[in-house]
C-alpha cells in the first residue's frame, strides 16, 4: 500500500504556479478530472492507461479520502488526488498549456435559478481553462442535466480557440469493464438521458 504522501497532493499556497508533472516520477500526457466523486473514472482510466498522468480534484472530504485510499491500496503510481476548489486551482495555480485532456463530468447543476451563479462553468473559468490546455488538447463534458449541458456547450461553442469534435469512446471508456462514472451509472439506471460533447483546442 502506498503512503498517503505518495497519493495526495496538497493544494498549492496562494500565489504559487505549479508544474503538474513534478508530482509524478516520470513524464507523460497530463489529464485533469474535475469532480472525481468516488474515483471510478479516475482510477479506471489511470489503471488502463499507464502512460498518462492524472490528477483528480474532489472537494467533498469524504469522497476525497475514499479516492486516496483506493489509489493507495491499488498502488497506482500515475494518479493523484487533491482536495481544493477546482475553479481557484485552474484560474490561479496552473500554468499555460499544461493539460492534454480535461474531463468534466456531471458538475453540480445548481438547478435553482438563484443558484446559477455557483455553477463552475462561467465565462471566467472557461477562459482560464482554455489557457491551461495544450494545443490540440481535448475538453470533454458530460451531464444528465440538459439545461446546464446546453449552457456549458454554448460557452465552449462560442470560443474561437475550440472546435467541437466527435466524442471519443476511448476517452470515456477507460477499461474493458468500465460502466461509467458513478453519477452516469446511477442516472442510466434511473432512465435519464446523458448528454456529452468533446472539444479540441486549435493547434
Amino acid at each position: 500500500m502506498l503512503p498517503a504522501e505518495n497519493v495526495i497532493i496538497e493544494a498549492p499556497p496562494d500565489g504559487q504556479i505549479v508544474d503538474p508533472l513534478s508530482w509524478f516520477d516520470s513524464p507523460g500526457p497530463f489529464e485533469l478530472e474535475i469532480g472525481s466523486g468516488k474515483g471510478g473514472f479516475l482510477i479506471s482510466r489511470a489503471t488502463n492507461n499507464p502512460d498518462i498522468r492524472m490528477l483528480g480534484i474532489e472537494w467533498a472530504n469524504k469522497f476525497f479520502l475514499y479516492i486516496a485510499d483506493r489509489i493507495a491500496r491499488r498502488e497506482i503510481k500515475n494518479v493523484h488526488v487533491m482536495r481544493t476548489d477546482a475553479k481557484f486551482l485552474v484560474m490561479n495555480h496552473l500554468p499555460p498549456a499544461c493539460i492534454d485532456v480535461l474531463h468534466l463530468y456531471h458538475p453540480d447543476p445548481w438547478p435553482k435559478a438563484r443558484h446559477h451563479k455557483r455553477r463552475l462553468m462561467q465565462p471566467d473559468f472557461v477562459q482560464a481553462a482554455i489557457r491551461t490546455l495544450k494545443p490540440s488538447a481535448r475538453w470533454l463534458i458530460q451531464s444528465d442535466h440538459e439545461e446546464y449541458f446546453q449552457e456549458m456547450k454554448g460557452l465552449l461553442d462560442h470560443r474561437p480557440e475550440l472546435s467541437q469534435i466527435p466524442w471519443d469512446q476511448r476517452e470515456s471508456t477507460p477499461g474493458p469493464e468500465w460502466q461509467g462514472t458513478n453519477f452516469e451509472i446511477k442516472y442510466v439506471r434511473e432512465g435519464r438521458d446523458i448528454y456529452r460533447a468533446a472539444f479540441a483546442k486549435e493547434s
